[in-house]
This record gives C-alpha cells, sequence and structure tokens, in this order.
C-alpha cells in the first residue's frame, strides 16, 4: 500500500498562487501541491527540468545551468547519470547537486522488461540515489515484474508517451496500462508529444488523475507528427488550464514535474528562461 499525501485545499492553493502574483511571502503548509516557506517562484508546483534539454553540455556544466536558472529539481537522462553508475559515481553526482541546491527527483526514459533481475538493478539504482519516480518506456511483458518491484522498493513508473507510433502514443494505450496494476505505476505525461498524436493534454491529466507521478512541460509549433518545440504557451498548449488540471488533480508535490525544451540544443538558455517566465505567469493567471 502507498501512504497518499494529504491534499491542498483549493482555498490554501489559491492563496499560494495569489501570493506568487503579487510577490508576497508565506509559510509551508501540508499538502500535494505544497508551497514552501518564502517566496516560491512556482506557486507550490514542483517544477523542474529534464536535463535531456541540455543534452550538448556536460554534467557539470548541465548542473551550473539549471542552478543558475534559479531550479531546485531536475529529472537526470542516462548520459548525464548512468544507471550503470558505480556507488562512487552516484555519491559524486549527488555531492554535485548538493553543491548546488538541487535535488534529484527522477530519472528516465528508461526501459523495462521481462527480465526481473534486470529490472531490480533499475530500482536498486534509483534506491541508491535517493529518487522516487522513473520515467519510462516498458515493454507489456514487463508489468508482472513492475509490480513487485514498485512494491517492494516504492519507487514510481511514470510511463511515458512518445508521440506518434510509438508503444504509448494515445491516452487509451497508457490507460490500459496501468489498469489493474500497482498504484505506484502510472504516467509521465509529456504535454509536447501528447499534442503531436493531435490529442489533449489537458484531458490526458484529468482522466489519469492521480496516476499521474510525472510530467515532461513541451509545447510544439504544430499538432503534426514532425514538427518543433517552441516556447511553452506559444505553441498548442494551453499552459493555464495544465496548470489548473495539476492542481486539480493532486499532482505529488514529490512528483517529477519537469520543463523539456528539445530545440537549440547548442544554446537553449534563453529559450528555457523564456518557458520558465511563461509558467510563472500561467501559474499565477490559474489561480485568479
Amino acid at each position: 500500500m502507498v501512504n497518499k499525501p494529504i491534499s491542498i485545499p483549493r482555498r490554501q492553493f489559491l492563496a499560494a498562487s495569489t501570493t506568487l502574483a503579487t510577490g508576497a511571502m508565506m509559510a509551508g503548509m501540508p499538502g500535494r501541491v505544497l508551497a514552501t516557506e518564502g517566496e516560491d517562484p512556482y506557486g507550490g508546483f514542483p517544477l523542474g527540468i529534464q536535463s535531456y534539454s541540455l543534452r550538448n553540455y556536460d554534467v557539470q556544466q548541465a548542473v551550473r545551468h539549471i542552478q543558475g536558472m534559479g531550479l531546485r529539481r531536475v529529472e537526470m537522462y542516462e548520459a548525464h547519470f548512468s544507471t550503470s553508475s558505480s556507488p562512487e559515481q552516484i555519491a559524486a553526482l549527488l555531492e554535485l547537486l548538493e553543491g548546488a541546491d538541487i535535488s534529484l527527483v527522477a530519472h528516465g526514459v528508461n526501459e523495462f522488461t521481462a527480465d526481473h533481475e534486470a529490472n531490480r538493478k533499475q530500482f536498486e539504482f534509483a534506491r541508491n540515489a535517493g529518487f522516487k519516480t522513473m520515467t519510462a518506456n516498458p515493454l507489456a511483458e514487463s508489468f508482472d515484474s513492475l509490480d513487485k518491484l514498485c512494491e517492494e522498493y516504492q519507487v514510481r513508473i511514470a510511463i511515458h508517451n512518445h508521440g506518434p507510433d510509438s508503444r504509448y502514443d494515445k491516452l487509451m494505450d497508457v490507460t490500459s496500462a496501468i489498469k489493474g496494476r500497482h498504484q505506484l505505476i502510472g504516467a509521465c505525461v509529456d504535454t509536447g508529444h501528447v499534442l503531436r498524436s493531435n490529442e489533449d493534454p489537458i484531458k490526458w491529466l484529468y482522466e489519469l488523475g492521480d496516476r499521474v507521478y510525472g510530467g515532461h512541460v513541451k509545447d510544439v509549433a504544430s499538432k503534426e507528427s514532425r514538427t518543433r518545440t517552441v516556447v511553452v504557451g506559444t505553441g498548442h498548449l494551453d499552459l493555464v488550464a495544465m496548470f489548473q488540471a495539476l492542481r486539480e488533480i493532486d499532482f505529488p508535490a514529490d512528483g517529477a514535474l519537469s520543463m523539456e525544451y528539445e530545440d537549440n540544443p547548442e544554446n537553449p538558455i534563453d529559450d528555457i528562461e523564456q518557458c520558465l517566465a511563461a509558467s510563472r505567469a500561467a501559474i499565477a493567471t490559474a489561480a485568479e
């Protein structure tokens, strides 16, 4: 069984977001969408970044940029932090993040198969690195294994949709996969890939509800298979509605909500900062 955090009442959420809009300070309160003590630029939402956004930088450079953007959470991808890392390498990465005041909240996107012991190694990696959510692209035959490992390790599997012709292209692909499975098997809703599949990411959030454990916040220029990433809110993603939905489904305070910007990999910093500014504005608007 999973101990679910207390949900934050709507009235308290609106107070937190109003604080964001006015720039006042606010003490933290218990809840899933949780404001920390002091001024919180994201109104209590645990917004971080997928390090794939910074894939052209080595891990030290990526962490420096994340720190410079004022983010406190990161979801690492394999090239920055390998699932085959030794204990010494894990310790070194965690020390690097601690020095930058950044928490490792997730890792992915990772594959899972019917090989139970191979799957276990990834759960061991999660335990040793201290994060609770693995963004995943599991094979259908992996779920019996994942049921057992989620219960044993109390680590979430967040199924990642990857757009047209992928294993989890449509909403029904994800809902069918998690039906009857361990409560810790849920979804990482990649809003950009949902749009590429010509579906509605807001509908995904509401229908998946308390099984949404992660999100890749991404916007696209067109609702087509082949398109490009744009600054969030300037394409087809209703950013305000997304944050309203995340609040209403009680997105976990320790979930992995990651900004992901895929274009301009040589110099994405300005674009990512525009995405973060748009997110702050959307959170304030969502409270009005």
